[in-house]
């Protein structure tokens, strides 16, 4: 079966990352080590491991600096070559044998799962866990080089599992998955393992009641943020940074109260903090400010709205880059780094983070952020949009592993203005049914 699969090749990593400092993110892709081939699917390593079809599965920001060639050579010694890309997933099970999950019924073939991808202590055999995972803090895991698999921080990064770019099963172990409620439609389940991440660094900030709160970019991930800070925190208002209109319409909806270019958001931070500048910074600011882009401008920008003693919280990856910290050191602000996931403290009790994101895209229906969705032959075009979403009117981006060749489904790009709390999805409803056509069983790619 066919699959894309990325190779560990020096040149063409770097032709890739010449091709993206020229023109532009995605523009290297026909020179990176990535190709379409024919695989097998990888092998059960171990009890407790089951096959998963991807149905759909998602480009990531990640996914897009590895294609680039710009990704930090931090990462390298947790993956494994050659590997097939693509960890946010959404697929159906087979060869599950029973397998069960805590708390639930054994799972059974057919069942439509999402794969939490961290390769963590119990995915690779290793008992007693590490202190990171027997927290529950799988995300930081301390033995993602070690145990029954290759190494590699998560699916879609490792040679033994596979990933969710393929036609071709991959691997999951139990610990993994995630049955999805049957009424939930593909699109808003391929949106979990990223609303997953917003979750984490939503909680990880802490806001306490009536705090104000700044986000950072308005792509897949700040919207997601914007979302989840609203819905599972006492946030008192969220100015958004977004600057595409389509994007500020999707702020304003998941939340926002504001929502607006670079200039008009730090007006918006001066206004609400009742603030002015010295130079460059506000001198009260936001509590808290999501960077959910992570670039050397953003940060900057990101700290340059913030009051004394403010929280950074990165939930965009960062590259290597060159900083002028003085402000940090000046205003006392604290920076903390948002990665994956794994549990969280809410009121009701320890929730794992995946169940929470599950939660959040149903009601939500955060299903309408995916903009179009591309059959594997068509893996250049896809990355492409992928790259430079925002300007084209896109949000996000997937894969339909199971799809022939053509046309790829898109929206139509018309939103309602004004915030749905309620997520009855009115505003994304010709996206979202453009988009389901797509879905193995209920159509093809047109």
């Amino acid at each position: 079966m066919k699959a894309l699969v990325f190779e560990r090749s020096i040149p063409r990593i770097a032709a890739s990352r010449l091709a993206t400092l020229a023109a532009g993110s995605g523009r290297g892709v026909s020179m990176a080590p990535l190709r379409l081939t024919d695989i097998e699917t990888p092998r059960l390593p171990g009890e407790g491991w089951v096959e998963v079809a991807p149905l759909l599965s998602g480009i990531c920001g990640s996914d897009l600096s590895l294609l680039d060639g710009t990704g930090s050579r931090h990462f390298e010694p947790y993956m494994s070559f050659p590997f097939v890309p693509g960890h946010e997933i959404v697929g159906t099970l087979s060869s599950a044998g029973g397998v069960a999950i805590p708390g639930r019924s054994p799972l059974q073939d057919g069942e439509r799962v999402v794969v939490e991808p961290v390769l963590q202590c119990a995915a690779r055999g290793l008992d007693p866990k590490c202190e990171s995972c027997a927290a529950g803090d799988t995300g930081l895991c301390l033995s993602t080089t070690h145990g029954h698999i290759e190494p590699g921080l998560m699916t879609g990064y490792c040679k033994s599992t596979g990933g969710g770019w393929s036609a071709a099963p991959l691997v999951a172990h139990a610990s993994q998955l995630h049955a999805i409620p049957a009424g939930m439609d593909d699109t808003d389940a391929v949106i979990v393992e990223p609303a997953a991440c917003a979750v984490h660094g939503a909680l990880l900030a802490k806001v306490q009641e009536g705090e104000n709160v700044a986000v950072v970019g308005a792509g897949t991930l700040g919207l997601l943020t914007i979302a989840a800070v609203r819905e599972l925190t006492p946030v008192g208002s969220i100015l958004a940074g977004a600057k595409y209109p389509h994007q500020k319409r999707f702020a304003v909806e998941l939340g926002a109260d504001e929502a607006g270019g670079r200039e008009e958001l730090a007006r918006a931070v001066r206004r609400k903090s009742h603030s002015h500048l010295v130079g460059g910074d506000v001198v009260s600011g936001a509590d808290v400010v999501f960077d959910c882009v992570a670039s050397r401008g953003s940060i900057l920008q990101s700290l340059s709205l913030l009051r004394p003693r403010g929280r950074l919280v990165l939930v965009g990856m960062p590259a290597r880059m060159s900083l002028d910290f003085p402000s940090v050191w000046h205003r006392e602000l604290s920076i903390t780094g948002s990665y994956t996931y794994g549990v969280e403290d809410v009121p009701r009790g320890r929730v794992r983070t995946f169940e929470l994101a599950i939660e959040l895209a149903g009601r939500l229906k955060l299903g309408r952020l995916v903009t179009a969705a591309y059959p594997l032959e068509r893996y250049e075009e896809a990355v492409m949009h992928a790259a430079t979403a925002g300007s084209r009117g896109a949000v996000k981006i997937v894969f339909n592993p199971q799809a022939r060749p053509s046309r790829p489904a898109r929206s139509g790009g018309n939103m309602a203005a004004g915030r749905d709390k309620a997520g009855a999805g009115s505003s994304g409803g010709s996206l979202h049914a453009e988009v389901a056509a797509i879905v193995p069983g209920k159509g093809e790619v047109r």
